[in-house]
């Protein structure tokens, strides 16, 4: 197996006081590698460089749960279920699953090819704590099973701020957390996402600027806590929270 990511390795401690063992920096070079290989005919990412793949698959995935987890332990349990939505080829679902085993990570996408390949990469990593589902947010969030089942919901730019929050607060358990992983992030977006979380029982409960350690890039997550139940009316048909926004 090549070693394209290896020389990244201080660049973890360095800008979030932690590091992956051998064997997840050995699951990153196999996983870098399966999404290079089935990129030219599925299209999963344009970031195809592992300087790129590092810092905006790697790194970006996992920035806002290394945060997560050192600030709100409090929220941690057994059995912890993560549902990532709008998975596309596997992020950030599939780095959460290889550095956190304890958690189960649902990896959910509407696209059935898509789908496919991110399960066949989760077979090949040997990662027992996945699961996938094919659908649209409005309809999973819908479904029983999956209601306020969740103890953390993951979203990452899909949709404007408050179109992800429809998608994601019906997923949320009481006193769960949403991360809305964003780039640019204005006080206009957290007035107008402030007034959609009414409506869906969550708060803005943290908005963390971050900036990428190779680039420089700005990047905002945005950390979302349910406090209410959702009303049942939400999310809205498929197709009208991103028709009209709350």
């Amino acid at each position: 197996m090549s070693q394209q990511l290896a020389s990244f390795s201080s660049l973890w401690f360095d800008s979030l006081s932690w590091q992956p063992t051998e064997i997840q920096q050995s699951l990153f070079e196999k996983l870098y590698e399966k999404v290079l290989a089935a990129n030219a005919g599925l299209n999963l990412t344009r970031i195809t460089e592992p300087e790129e793949f590092w810092e905006k698959h790697l790194w970006d995935s996992l920035s806002a749960i290394r945060h997560f987890i050192d600030t709100y332990p409090q929220r941690l349990k057994a059995n912890f279920k993560v549902i990532d939505v709008g998975t596309g080829g596997g992020f950030p679902g599939v780095p959460v699953a290889i550095v956190q085993p304890d958690w189960l990570v649902y990896l959910l996408d509407s696209t059935q090819k898509k789908i496919t390949f991110v399960e066949r990469l989760t077979v090949e990593l040997e990662l027992t704590n996945t699961r996938t589902i094919v659908g649209r947010a409005e309809a999973i969030a819908q479904n029983k099973p999956h209601r306020e089942a969740y103890d953390l919901v993951l979203i990452r730019a899909v949709a404007n701020a408050n179109v992800c929050a429809e998608y994601v607060l019906p997923l949320l358990k009481l006193g769960g957390t949403a991360i809305l992983y964003r780039g640019q992030w204005t006080p206009e977006e957290t007035r107008s996402l402030e007034g959609a979380l009414e409506q869906l029982g969550g708060k803005i409960g943290e908005i963390k600027p971050l900036t990428t350690p190779l680039t420089g890039g700005i990047r905002h997550c945005i950390y979302l806590t349910k406090f209410a139940r959702t009303p049942p009316n939400f999310p809205r048909a498929v197709g009208i929270p991103n028709q009209q926004p709350l």
